[in-house]
């Protein structure tokens, strides 16, 4: 979990960069594995016209391809949840049941619900339907899955504030998440100063523009190429 919470203003700077840049930032702190950190190409970006989602996670987990009478619903108490915690938000979902293929997470009418609570984002390893429902009622909200389905099945939500997994990404109560179209990344907990990351996302700028002149530019040379590119 954050150890403290960025101010709209800061969260706002987030969104200026691209999630590779804030990815590639990141790695000069040296706080975890490069090979860990980002969710994989199964998540898909279905909204990727949005500008980067930047927000605070609240988890759960859901089923709804679970047949029979004794299913709880349990909406209202994430709802609870949503709407005490620190905002943006960003929900995020993992599913438990025993057909996650045919699952149904959301449509329209909870999305914009979500929309009403502070929450900006929906990540599941889940499906979803109603994409152009949501993407007229709830413009600015983004959807991080693997893709739609047509029937909601019948949703129950099970556990919250727990460590969840979705497509590879680990994600806690509270962490802060990047996405856009490229993918979604969690900002360590122990880089609480956002002006030490946004000048090394000025410092990857920099360095990434200075390797695009050199490549398209009249000095190209193979050595240089090795020199500027990869290693040994």
């Amino acid at each position: 979990m954050a150890k403290e919470r960025l101010s709209a203003a800061a969260l706002e700077a987030l969104r200026q960069f691209d999630s590779p840049t804030i990815s590639n930032a990141l790695e000069h702190f040296r706080v975890r594995d490069p090979t860990t950190g980002y969710a994989s190409l199964e998540l898909r970006c279905q909204f990727p016209e949005l500008k980067p989602m930047v927000g605070y996670a609240v988890t759960c987990t859901a089923d709804t391809t679970t047949a029979g009478d004794n299913r709880p619903m349990r909406l209202h108490p994430l709802f609870d949840i949503i709407q005490a915690a620190p905002k943006p938000v960003v929900l995020v979902v993992q599913y438990v049941g025993p057909d996650r293929l045919r699952s149904c997470l959301a449509g329209d009418i909870l999305c914009t619900s979500l929309t009403k609570l502070g929450c900006v984002g929906l990540v599941t390893d889940m499906g979803n339907r109603d994409m152009s429902g949501i993407h007229h009622r709830a413009p600015e909200f983004q959807l991080f899955s693997p893709g739609w389905v047509v029937s909601h099945g019948y949703g129950a939500y099970l556990d919250y504030n727990l460590t969840v997994s979705v497509c590879g990404l680990t994600v806690r109560p509270g962490d802060l998440l990047h996405g856009d179209a490229n993918g979604l990344l969690t900002v360590p907990a122990n880089i609480v100063d956002i002006d030490d990351v946004l000048r090394q996302v000025a410092a990857v700028q920099v360095a990434e523009k200075e390797i695009f002149e050199f490549l398209l530019g009249p000095s190209y040379s193979y050595e240089g190429l090795k020199k500027r590119v990869g290693r040994d």
